[in-house]
């Protein structure tokens, strides 16, 4: 007896070679792509010290996302300069879209003012009397003056006619240490958190 056929090995091999070929090159390619450090995460904060107020909300407030232009609708941190160039200012960004960001952050502080019963979002299946409606006017860093500047808008509308009832701007500035993702992160974060608080106790003290 002969000895036993081969199995063409060789020809399975190389047809599997070619099959793999195209799919470890271009999860290679996806590599390089990606091998850039990954930014860092910044959030925002709710205050607590000086959140409570006296009085009550005076119904049931729905809290409404803000409206932003479309530079401010990403988690992207930004600066402009004197001529209102915008820049991002790379390895850092927010945790999530600025604008449910902030609307997370404003809720949370109406929260820690212990007028939680008052205030939800949208679609958590109230009837709202009013809706706090917002918007980010300015959430950058001025590299002109070295501050960060948060302005929001804030319209109280009666939701059973439409009716704006109040409004108002707030707005406040930070010094940043030097434009660069961190520092700015943490000067917008201390200037929301001024804005936050004044616009929790103008609801709550009646608007």
């Amino acid at each position: 007896m002969g000895p036993p056929a081969s199995l063409p090995l060789p020809k399975l091999r190389s047809g599997a070679f070619k099959r793999l070929a195209p799919a470890v090159a271009l999860a290679l390619a996806a590599a390089a792509c990606g091998s850039g450090p990954a930014p860092t995460t910044y959030d925002l904060s709710a205050p607590r010290a000086g959140a409570r107020f006296g009085g009550a909300v005076s119904g049931q407030v729905v809290v409404s996302e803000p409206t932003a232009i479309q530079t401010l609708e990403a988690e992207k941190i930004i600066a402009k300069d004197q001529a209102g160039a915008v820049s991002f200012l790379g390895g850092g960004q927010w945790a999530d879209r600025l604008p449910r960001l902030i609307q997370a952050r404003l809720i949370e502080t109406f929260e820690n003012s212990s007028k939680l019963k008052a205030v939800s979002r949208p679609g958590e299946r109230v009837t709202p009397d009013y809706l706090l409606n917002t918007e980010i006017r300015a959430f950058q860093i001025s590299s002109a003056t070295g501050e960060a500047v948060v302005e929001l808008s804030g319209r109280l509308v009666q939701d059973r006619t439409g009716r704006i009832v109040a409004g108002r701007v707030f707005s406040a500035r930070e010094p940043v240490a030097k434009v660069d993702a961190a520092s700015a992160a943490q000067a917008l974060d201390a200037a929301l958190s001024r804005v936050l608080l004044e616009m929790v106790r103008w609801v709550g003290s009646g608007r």
